[in-house]
Order: C-alpha cells, then structure tokens, then sequence
C-alpha cells in the first residue's frame, strides 16, 4: 500500500504562485521506478492530467499550463512537487497526486482577486 499526501494549495491572485508538494509513503519499495503526474478537476469537469515525470525525469505538460507550470521529483525524499507560476482564474480546481496506481486525497487551488 502507497499513500500519496498533497500539501501546498490555498488562495491566490491571479498572476500569482504556488508551490504543491506530493509526498508518498507506506510499502514503498523503489519510489524512483513510480512515474508520477499531477492531475486537476474543476467543478463540473473531468479531472485532466497537468503535469507528468518520468523516472528517468522525463516530463509532460498539458498545453494549458506549458510555460507557466514546473513539475520535478526529489527521489531521495520520496516527494514530488507542481510549481505553478502566472496562475489564472481558471487554473482553479482541486489538485491529485497520482503515481503507480494511487491517488492522493487532493488539495484545493482558488485563483481570484
């Protein structure tokens, strides 16, 4: 069993910046073999992949947040983290961790002046 814990979201004004941390836990074997991803669902829409990293630190981005959003890994801390710069109104949703086939609980970005 994994459990992937996000940390990191909150209220900010558009044009501002968050930091999301992902922290994974529990019958962890080789965290550095997970490829992992955040994900984001905003009310009344299906939850879409923002960002992805590869184990060998490859990553991948959702057009909508190209530019503006950084995803890495810290593998010897068993974390993974979703810098998001320039945010906009519409980068408002609930934020999931994902890797090997878990999901973390989730953790709420509002951006709104």
């Amino acid at each position: 069993q994994v459990q992937l814990v996000e940390s990191g979201g909150g209220l900010v004004q558009p044009g501002g910046s968050l930091r999301l941390s992902c922290a994974a836990s529990g019958s962890i074997f080789s965290f550095i073999t997970f490829n992992m991803g955040w994900y984001r669902q905003a009310p009344g829409k299906e939850r879409e992949l923002v960002a992805a990293i590869t184990t060998p630190g490859s990553t991948n981005y959702a057009d909508s947040v190209k530019g503006r959003f950084t995803i890495s890994r810290d593998n010897a801390k068993n974390m993974v983290y979703l810098q998001m710069n320039s945010l906009k109104p519409e980068d408002t949703a609930v934020y999931y961790c994902y890797g090997s086939g878990y999901w973390g609980q989730g953790t709420q970005v509002t951006v709104s002046s």
